[in-house]
């Protein structure tokens, strides 16, 4: 399931001309490390991702109906890199496995 879920949001970046720099599917929340067009806007991209990754799992994996009330929560975390190097935060979230 994990790596399907990586494909969805890697198709709904790609349609979104997003570019998915860094991404780690944990348990319970996944970290990406995305660019998106301000213009676009982060919170219209995460409705997407969420949306469609929700709906297409649910359907390809039909016991996540009867396990999980919803799959995701309405809410979300959301930093700007800003002046961080790009290499710090693609480890942070490489390594977040091994934590």
């Amino acid at each position: 399931m994990q790596t399907r879920l990586k494909e969805i949001l890697q198709e709904v970046a790609d349609e979104f001309d997003a570019q998915i720099i860094e991404m780690e599917v944990m348990p319970e929340h996944v970290h990406i490390l995305i660019e998106v067009d301000p213009q676009f806007g982060i919170a219209k991209l995460v409705r997407v991702l969420k949306g469609r990754s929700s709906r297409l799992l649910r359907q390809e994996f039909p016991w996540l109906k009867k396990r999980l009330p919803t799959l995701w929560t309405n809410s979300y975390f959301v930093s700007t890199v800003g002046g961080a190097p790009l290499a710090a935060i693609k480890e942070y979230i490489e390594n977040q496995k091994h934590v």
